[in-house]
């Protein structure tokens, strides 16, 4: 069974970016091959690892319900070929990306057939890395499930700390089957103020550790240069390796 990570955590905190970096520390650790799951509708994540994305399953999904499938070619086959196609190779990685949520009318054949692919196509892998989209309602969907690390992503302002702290009250709720979850804290400018600390304490979630503001993060992202290609002597790529050294099997 594969050793799968999924990211969540408000808008804005840098969920993506901490993906990425924990991605590159796999490939460094020859942890590979890493299996990257971008599962937010808004899919970023090929551009932090510098891939560019031609195809998703949410389009091979939206094919078959509207019946576009080859003349002498099974559903089965088709979902295959096309899970094939949207699957992007790069060194050390695979990323495959579920494009946009499910539109109106019955995904149910589709989403099944889907799934058993996917499950097929994960067992490949001896690491996943799922990036999930902003919030909590890809836990209320209950498409994060089964994982051994859900780790949320949160700066040290109060909304963002709340957020990370109902995404862990929900998870539970929902009994997501979870072995461990962790909180990072991103972007730190300097020391975490105790109200964060407190929050954190008073719920019983395990502070992973925190990774600095860097501003040459920005400067990547604006220049449209993979943050995956940040040289390991970074402050904040340290941190956060440091960080997954700890939390990584």
């Amino acid at each position: 069974m594969p050793f799968s990570i999924a990211l969540a955590g408000k808008g804005g905190t840098g969920k993506t970016t901490v993906a990425g970096m924990l991605i590159k520390y796999l490939i460094k650790m020859e942890k590979t091959p890493v299996l990257a799951v971008d599962a937010d509708c808004n899919a970023n994540l090929n551009e932090v690892l510098g891939l560019k994305v031609d195809d998703t399953l949410g389009n091979a999904r939206e094919d078959m319900k509207k019946g576009i499938v080859p003349d002498g070619m099974t559903k089965d086959i088709f979902m295959d070929m096309k899970l094939q196609q949207a699957i992007i190779e790069d060194d050390g990685f695979d990323l495959i990306v579920l494009g946009q949520p499910e539109g109106p009318g019955c995904y149910c054949a589709a989403n099944t057939l889907l799934t058993g692919f996917l499950e097929k196509l994960t067992s490949n892998y001896p690491y996943i890395v799922m990036d999930n989209e902003a919030g909590m309602e890809h836990i209320s969907r209950l498409t994060t499930s089964n994982v051994d690390i859900l780790l949320t992503i949160s700066d040290t302002s109060r909304r963002s700390l709340q957020s990370a702290i109902r995404i862990d009250d929900l998870a539970k709720c929902l009994n997501i089957g979870f072995s461990k979850n962790y909180i990072i804290i991103n972007q730190t400018k300097e020391t975490v103020p105790d109200m964060a600390l407190n929050m954190i304490k008073e719920k019983g979630i395990d502070l992973a550790g925190t990774i600095p503001e860097d501003h040459s993060i920005y400067e990547y992202d604006l220049n449209g240069r993979p943050t995956i290609e940040m040289p390991e002597d970074n402050p904040a790529v340290q941190a956060a390796f440091n960080i997954f050294e700890k939390i990584v099997n």
